[in-house]
């Protein structure tokens, strides 16, 4: 049966990059829906779809967390995976559109929740801040606090996979990714300073006119903001971005290629230390693919 990848805000679900990909399921918070709607609506979603699969920050209000575990609780179903994540707002997004695109593939449930680990490791996530100060999610040295409060300062900030901060305005040094990209690029209510040779009927910026270059992304795609964006990084004042692979086959064959077992709690077929669906890590004394554990993957480089 197919698997739906559902998000907790509209501004999660990215445009589909063909006419195949099917979008994702919104899910509203508790001050938009009943928890007896919410419980209908994902039990529809069950019984039409068979598996749902929810992508959220892990930075979410505690609210609609415990409304999502309230929801699964509820339905006593073992066919509703929660996976918090550990990336910008712009980045959960970008990952929800990758499953999206493999849910349409023929990987199990198990392997196609547990993907989503696998291939943040591929996502270089970060933003151009006008600000530091609340900045709480990236090593921040005193003197960049300083240099925030200064007026007109811009910071290029790597949050993932590699934290790094750097002083926009000179080159773009910030980690690059070792494969091909396309970068996905939301505004705040953020001016960039121009970088020179900026695209057709708009001011260049920092990071479309200095980083996406100096990537070498194959392409850059403007979106609307996520409203926890400005939460997460700290400032409203802000410019988001991530870079990861746009191909369907390469992001299917980082997946097929790592070893697969099944999870002896609930027998969902699993990849990496736990299943995504019950959360019990593999049983002691099984190897854990090195690919899910190593801080960097490898891939081929582009």
């Amino acid at each position: 049966m197919p698997t739906a990848i559902a998000v907790t805000g509209r501004e999660l679900v990215l445009p589909p990059p063909d006419g195949q990909t099917p979008s994702a399921v919104v899910l509203r918070p508790p001050d938009a829906q009943s928890l007896d709607d919410a419980a209908a609506e994902a039990a529809t979603l069950l019984d039409q779809q068979g598996y749902l699969v929810v992508l959220y920050p892990a930075a979410t209000p505690a609210a609609v967390v415990r409304r999502l575990h309230t929801v699964r609780s509820v339905l006593e179903s073992d066919r509703m995976a929660l996976l918090p994540l550990e990336l910008p707002p712009l980045a959960v997004a970008v990952l929800a559109r990758q499953l999206r695109q493999l849910s349409i593939s023929d990987l199990s449930p198990g392997v196609l929740a547990c993907a989503a680990r696998l291939l943040s490791h591929y996502i270089h996530a970060g933003a151009l801040l006008g600000s530091v100060a609340r900045l709480d999610r990236v090593p921040v040295s005193l003197t960049s606090h300083v240099k925030s409060w200064m007026p007109g300062a811009q910071f290029g900030v790597l949050a993932h996979p590699t934290p790094r901060l750097v002083r926009a305005g000179g080159p773009a040094d910030l980690p690059a990714p070792g494969y091909a990209t396309a970068m996905t690029v939301a505004r705040g209510q953020l001016t960039s300073h121009g970088h020179g040779g900026g695209g057709a009927g708009r001011p260049d910026d920092w990071v479309t006119g200095a980083l996406a270059p100096a990537w070498g992304v194959r392409g850059v795609e403007e979106v609307p903001l996520p409203p926890e964006s400005a939460r997460w990084w700290g400032t409203p004042k802000l410019i988001e971005f991530a870079a990861a692979i746009p191909d369907l086959s390469v992001l299917y064959q980082l997946v097929a290629s790592v070893r697969r077992e099944e999870c002896h709690w609930c027998g969902f077929e699993l990849i990496g230390d736990r299943c995504a669906f019950c959360s019990c890590p593999v049983a002691r004394g099984d190897e854990i693919p090195a690919l899910l554990t190593s801080p960097r993957p490898a891939l081929t480089s582009r």
